[in-house]
């Protein structure tokens, strides 16, 4: 299915809760809408499904303008981040009520075909009270695929599991999309979510359209500082610099050899960007060290992330493996100038890391 959002825009009242913008999303793919709270991800979202009429702008699906009609005239399925299924049904009748609605076939057999995908077969006797807020989801998704909609939107739908949750259902949706049977819309507010599911992202930050593409592309080649911002955690480390004829001067004096790009002045005020995953304790060959002092360490899953006041400023190390650092202790980070992000004044991207393969 080809959804096509036509310089759409939406106003409330004297409030601008989306600007113009145009986006054509790729059919039978996923594309995630990454935003903090209050990005826009859910006004988007409703303009698709039918359930708000943009203020501007045309909603196309497959060239037919379906701007005015409304979700019930539509074949969309919606996840929500609440778990939503019908209380008084069990989980067989949840998962079998879209199929039952348009008079399908074989219906007990899809259900059980869906529930052993979502690993709920155990459960389908159950009613949805009699489940964890995991299983609940899983069934509100099982019903969510059984209605086999062109166009499949999940607004934020793991954010109320817990962390053990929200990875199992994360691996396990990634591999479900990988079959292209249904556009997929999927809105987060975590970078790591558009990273695991792949496909193409949408960067919104307060009602505008940042950048769209694929998402490999978005995160490597973010094209301003306010797209980086929304696509790195933990958030990218920013330093002040200026342009040098061999490179950028940093806070302390030292030079990164980065050469300077071409039609860039000498002085030119910059911005370096260099990701957490970038900083690491011991050292390769060619990188550039930069002591500081411990501020914190912190364990989360098998990375240890590390905070340390160096002379440019605090940085945030994600190092892989469990490292135990004293607070206040001396320590070296190390990192290769080829990983450096560099952005002009305008908050433009100027120069990205150069990608395997020479892209």
């Amino acid at each position: 299915m080809e959804l096509v959002l036509e310089r759409i825009s939406k106003r409330v009242g004297g409030q601008t809760w989306l600007h113009p913008m145009h986006l054509e999303l790729e059919s039978g793919a996923v594309t995630v809408l990454l935003g903090a709270t209050q990005a826009g991800k859910t006004s988007l979202m409703r303009i698709m499904a039918g359930l708000d009429v943009p203020s501007e702008g045309r909603v196309r699906v497959d060239g037919a303008d379906v701007t005015g009609l409304p979700v019930r005239q539509r074949n969309v399925a919606m996840v929500y981040q609440q778990f939503i299924n019908y209380p008084s049904m069990t989980v067989t009748e949840n998962i079998a009520s879209p199929l039952r609605l348009r008079g399908d076939r074989d219906v007990d057999e899809r259900v059980r075909g869906l529930a052993r995908r979502l690993h709920i077969e155990m459960f389908l006797g159950r009613h949805p009270a009699e489940l964890s807020g995991g299983q609940q989801q899983r069934v509100a998704l099982a019903r969510a695929l059984a209605k086999g909609a062109p166009l499949m939107l999940l607004d934020e739908p793991l954010v109320n599991l817990d962390y053990k949750l929200r990875e199992e259902l994360r691996e396990e949706l990634s591999q479900l999309f990988a079959t292209g049977d249904s556009t997929v819309v999927y809105a987060t507010t975590e970078p790591g979510e558009a990273l695991l599911l792949g496909g193409f992202t949408a960067v919104l930050h307060e009602g505008e359209l940042l950048q769209y593409g694929p998402t490999a592309e978005v995160f490597h080649a973010p094209n301003s500082l306010r797209v980086a911002r929304a696509f790195s955690d933990p958030p990218m480390n920013l330093v002040a610099t200026r342009a040098t004829a061999g490179g950028l001067a940093l806070p302390d004096g030292t030079e990164l050899p980065l050469g300077r790009p071409t039609g860039m002045p000498a002085d030119e005020r910059l911005t370096l960007g260099l990701r957490a995953s970038a900083l690491r304790l011991h050292a390769r060959p060619g990188d550039l060290a930069l002591q500081g002092v411990v501020e914190l360490a912190e364990i989360s899953g098998s990375d240890t992330f590390v905070h340390v006041a160096t002379s440019w400023g605090e940085m945030v190390a994600q190092v892989t493996g469990v490292h135990h650092l004293e607070l206040g202790s001396t320590v070296s980070l190390h990192l290769d100038p080829a990983q450096a992000y560099v952005f002009g004044a305008d908050g433009a991207l100027v120069m990205a890391p150069r990608r395997p393969g020479g892209r």
